[in-house]
């Protein structure tokens, strides 16, 4: 990191900077700044309060967008912590201060801007995939057992990105194809909304156990098929925009091993292979060809 340290301590300062060379960070130390001549970017700029306060402030105000700024204080007032923290700084430290802990904060505060960087990203990143679809008029309920019948998992994913944004609560996301999503759903601790996907994949007595093990949880569920059955609260989402608007068009083996491989564990080959419109020769075929592990 780029590190600037304002400190008049002389002392203090060449030890804050003796120790940050030493953990391979590249320092400029300066007493008394003149605020036109400071031109670099910093990562972490490290201001003596015992600066005037009108200087302080006005080198907040210009960093505060763009580096982490923790305050040296000699005593807590008004005047050294609270408004340089309304104005910007992130955090102080009182003198005299351990070192480790100096370096504590300065890697802390890094480590919460990088994600704050990276959750923005994530965040725009799905505003970005999601900005076809429409929820407008789909209310999702903070009620559980709940069933997302749709025609895109897309609609489904945003539907409980908005539920978990709404409850405040993080998301658990199990996929009803993995062989220990039981295990997945009892290992679930705390407020937590479980999103299982995939329910389509299961057989029917499959599907039964699955409904008694989350009677009690906060689960939402996704299917892309109508399941008449389901014992709990049920909403049906379709975007027909999503599909008219894809403009990848699958080649027919990559069809066949998307239906196979989501299928093959609901129904028999024989009613399978009728659904897809070949024989069951032409399954097996197609498995040895595409290379698609039959599910025991």
């Amino acid at each position: 990191m780029n590190i600037l340290i304002i400190e008049n301590e002389i002392y203090l300062a060449q030890k804050v900077v003796s120790r940050l060379l030493d953990d391979g960070h590249s320092c400029d130390y300066i007493e008394s700044p003149n605020i036109d001549n400071l031109t670099k970017d910093y990562d972490t700029i490290l201001l003596s309060t015992s600066l005037p306060s009108s200087l302080c402030k006005n080198i907040i105000k210009r960093y505060s967008e763009t580096s982490i700024i923790l305050l040296l204080v000699s005593y807590i007032s008004d005047e050294t912590v609270t408004n340089p923290i309304k104005d910007g700084a992130k955090d102080y430290i009182m003198k005299p201060f351990i070192m480790d802990e100096l370096v504590r904060k300065i890697y802390h505060y890094k480590e919460c801007r990088s994600i704050r960087r990276e959750l923005q990203t994530l965040r725009d990143y799905f505003n970005f995939t999601m900005s076809d679809i429409d929820t407008s008029e789909i209310l999702l309920p903070p009620s559980f057992p709940t069933l997302i019948e749709s025609n895109s998992q897309k609609c489904a994913d945003k539907l409980v990105f908005e539920l978990a944004r709404k409850m405040d609560l993080p998301i658990c996301f199990i996929s009803l194809t993995s062989s220990t999503w039981q295990k997945q759903i009892n290992s679930v601790q705390g407020k937590t909304i479980i999103y299982l996907t995939d329910y389509h994949t299961l057989k029917k007595n499959v599907k039964e156990q699955l409904v008694k093990l989350i009677e009690e949880k906060n689960c939402v569920i996704s299917t892309l098929e109508q399941e008449e059955d389901f014992p709990y609260r049920r909403i049906e989402f379709n975007n027909e925009k999503v599909l008219l608007g894809n403009s990848n068009i699958m080649t027919i083996n990559d069809y066949v091993k998307m239906m196979v491989i989501s299928y093959q564990g609901k129904y028999p080959d024989t009613e399978l292979s009728k659904k897809l419109g070949i024989s069951r020769k032409s399954l097996w075929e197609k498995r040895k060809k595409l290379d698609i592990e039959k599910k025991k």
